[in-house]
């Protein structure tokens, strides 16, 4: 249920076309809640259709011209509610940690690979996180709403740090490993 709800937030932010709205998710919001091109254009016509959101009007033709979608307070309200719910956690359902498990029953051969790639993964993405944060959130930038944004990045750059480690850790341990039995 929370893609119609990063909608909801996104267009709140700044009301958009859906391709502006797609631009915006693959910059931002896509970092911690993806969703492809299609699903961000099919949850539009659905929010539009509950009458949560809805086109505004234009000066153009209809055809060929952007639909550029506010929030209507229905849409609003769905949000602010649903920001006050109960959820809980979801379960971790990574398959490079079931591939560790496997491994150690299997044998670790093409392991190392797998976990080197992850981890320069994982440096690249900290480190666009890290950038974004120099450009976005200056000292100077205090603004309740600023302030939650950072909150999220900083959660991401935590999640980061944490895989980093992790991973530096499981190369540690492999590296330690008898050599295989041939």
């Amino acid at each position: 249920m929370s893609l119609p709800h990063a909608i909801l937030t996104a267009l709140l932010e700044k009301p958009s076309s859906g391709l502006e709205l797609t631009r915006r998710f693959d910059r931002s919001i896509g970092y911690f809640w993806s969703a492809t091109h299609q699903q961000i254009y099919r949850e539009l016509g659905k929010l539009e259709e509950a009458r949560l959101i809805r086109a505004l009007p234009s000066s153009q033709p209809a055809r060929g011209r952007r639909k550029e979608y506010e929030v209507l307070p229905a849409g609003r309200s769905e949000l602010a509610g649903w920001v006050g719910r109960t959820e809980d956690p979801k379960p971790i359902r990574d398959a490079l940690l079931l591939r560790m498990r496997a491994a150690a029953v299997v044998g670790t051969e093409g392991l190392d690979a797998e976990l080197r790639r992850h981890l320069d993964l994982h440096r690249r993405q900290l480190a666009e996180y890290e950038d974004i944060e120099k450009r976005h959130f200056p000292p100077e930038r205090d603004a309740a709403e600023d302030r939650l944004r950072h909150v999220v990045l900083r959660g991401g750059i935590e999640l980061e740090r944490f895989w980093i480690g992790w991973l530096t850790e499981a190369l540690g341990e492999l590296e330690r490993l008898p050599p295989a039995p041939r």
